[in-house]
C-alpha cells in the first residue's frame, strides 16, 4: 500500500512524499527510523489506480472465497503454518485481485497484525461477519473449525442465490423475446404491409385498420414514449439512491405480491443463519445483530433489526421485540423465543433457515410455473392477432377485387 505524508526534518523543515509499506505501522516505523518526525500520514489513494481497474475487471467471487476458506482450514489441520499456507494458496489462485489480497494479507501478517485484522481490511472478499468470525476462531484457538462452518454457511448462501438466479432466467429470456418480437412486427413487418393494402384502395377490416392505425401511432409517437419511460426509469433510480427511496424500495420489495414472499423468506433465511453460526461460535447476540445490521443491503430488514437491537438492549430479549414487526414472520418469532429459553438459540435459528429456504425455493417453482405459460400465451396472442390480421384483410382484399 502507498501513504503520503508530512514530516519535519532534523533541522525543523517541512517535508512531503509517498511510501510504500505493508501497513501504518509499517510506515511509522520507516519514517521514524529515518529520523523524521511524522505530522501527517494517511494512506494514498489515486484517481486512477491500476489496482483498482483490476479488481473491478476480476472481482473476488465467493465460490473462490469459499474455496480458499475450506483450504485454509485443511492445511491448518495439516499443521502446515498460517503464514506458508496462505503463500500456497496465493500462488495456486488464478484471480489476479485474489492473489494481490493474499499478498498483502501475508505482508500485514509478517508485520504483526493478526488474521483477522489482516482480512478485514479486503471487504470486497471477506465479509464483517467472515473476518469476525475469524477472530473469535483465533481467540478460542478453533480457528479451523471456524473456518468449516463460515465455508458452509457461505455456500449455503451462494446455492440460494444461485437457484434464484437459474429460476428467473427462463422468464427473463421470454420476456426479451416478446419485447423483440412486438418490436419487429412494430418496424418492419406491419409498415410492408400498410403500403400494400393501401395501394389497393380497399376498404379493410376493423381489426386490420386498429392494428395498423396501433402500428402508424407507435411509429409517430414511439420515441416520446421510450424517452418518458427513460426519464422515469432515471428519476426513479435517482430516487433510490436517497435514505427515504432506499428504505421505500426495500419495503416494497420485501411486501409486493408473490415476489415479496420470496425475497422475504430470503432475507430471513440468511439472517437466520447469520445468527445461528455467530452464535455457535459464541459472539453475545448484541454483537450479533450489530453485525447482521452492517451485513444486510436490504435497508426495511436493517431498521427492523436495527429495532429489535435497541430493545434487546433495554432488556426486551429477542423474540419479544421481533414478534411486534410484521416483517419477522412467526415460526421465526416462535423457534427464537424457544430457543432463548432452551439455551439452544443456534439450532433453532438453523431449523428455521432451513424451513424458510425451502419455502422460498417451493415458491420460486410456482412462481416460475406461473409465469412460463403465461408469457408464452401473451406472445401466441400477440403473434396471432397479428396474423389474424393480415390474413382477414388479404381474403377481403381479394373478395372485394373479385367482385
Amino acid at each position: 500500500m502507498q501513504y503520503s505524508y508530512v514530516v519535519s526534518t532534523e533541522d525543523n523543515r517541512i517535508a512531503k512524499g509517498k511510501l510504500s509499506a505493508g501497513s501504518e505501522e509499517s510506515a511509522i516505523e520507516l519514517l521514524t527510523n529515518s529520523g523524521y518526525r511524522i505530522l501527517n500520514l494517511k494512506e494514498f489513494t489515486p484517481f486512477f489506480s491500476a489496482a483498482k481497474l483490476t479488481a473491478q475487471l476480476t472481482p473476488v467471487k465467493a465460490t473462490e472465497t469459499i474455496m480458499f476458506t475450506r483450504q485454509l482450514a485443511l492445511l491448518l489441520e495439516s499443521g502446515v503454518d498460517i503464514v506458508t499456507s496462505l503463500e500456497l494458496l496465493q500462488a495456486q489462485s488464478t484471480n489476479r485481485t485474489f492473489k494481490k489480497i493474499m499478498a498483502d494479507v501475508v505482508s500485514d501478517i509478517r508485520g504483526g497484525s493478526p488474521l483477522s485484522d489482516a482480512l478485514g481490511k479486503h471487504p470486497r472478499a471477506f465479509s464483517t461477519v467472515y473476518h469476525r468470525l475469524v477472530s473469535v476462531g483465533e481467540k478460542s484457538g478453533n480457528l479451523e473449525t471456524v473456518l468449516r462452518r463460515a465455508a458452509d454457511y457461505m455456500e449455503r448462501i451462494v446455492l440460494t442465490q444461485k437457484s434464484v438466479k437459474n429460476a428467473l432466467l427462463y422468464p427473463i429470456i421470454l420476456f426479451v423475446v416478446t419485447i423483440a418480437v412486438v418490436g419487429i412486427l412494430v418496424g418492419y413487418v406491419l409498415p410492408a404491409f400498410t403500403g400494400l393494402y393501401s395501394s389497393f384502395g380497399v376498404e379493410l377490416p376493423t381489426p386490420t385498420r386498429v392494428l395498423l392505425s396501433t402500428t402508424a401511432w407507435l411509429q409517430q409517437y414511439g420515441i416520446f414514449i421510450l424517452i418518458a419511460m427513460a426519464i422515469v426509469i432515471a428519476l426513479g433510480f435517482i430516487y433510490t439512491r436517497t435514505p427515504a427511496g432506499k428504505y421505500q424500495w426495500s419495503h416494497l420489495m420485501l411486501t409486493i405480491p408473490r415476489i415479496g414472499r420470496i425475497n422475504l423468506l430470503n432475507e430471513l433465511s440468511r439472517c437466520c443463519r447469520s445468527m445461528s453460526l455467530l452464535y455457535g461460535s459464541g459472539l453475545p447476540l448484541q454483537e450479533i445483530l450489530t453485525l447482521i445490521i452492517q451485513g444486510t443491503s436490504n435497508k426495511a430488514m436493517s431498521k427492523a433489526l436495527a429495532a429489535v437491537h435497541q430493545s434487546m438492549i433495554a432488556g426486551a430479549g429477542l423474540s419479544g421485540p421481533m414478534g411486534r414487526n410484521k416483517l419477522f414472520l412467526p415460526l421465526m418469532v416462535q423457534m427464537t423465543s424457544v430457543g432463548e429459553e432452551t439455551g439452544n438459540l443456534d439450532n433453532t435459528l438453523s431449523t428455521v433457515a432451513e424451513s424458510f429456504e425451502f419455502e422460498a425455493d417451493d415458491k420460486t417453482k410456482a412462481l416460475i410455473a406461473f409465469i412460463t405459460p403465461a408469457m408464452t400465451i401473451i406472445i401466441g396472442l400477440i403473434v396471432g392477432a397479428v396474423a389474424l390480421s393480415l390474413f382477414s384483410a388479404m381474403y377481403s382484399i381479394y373478395g372485394q377485387l373479385g367482385a
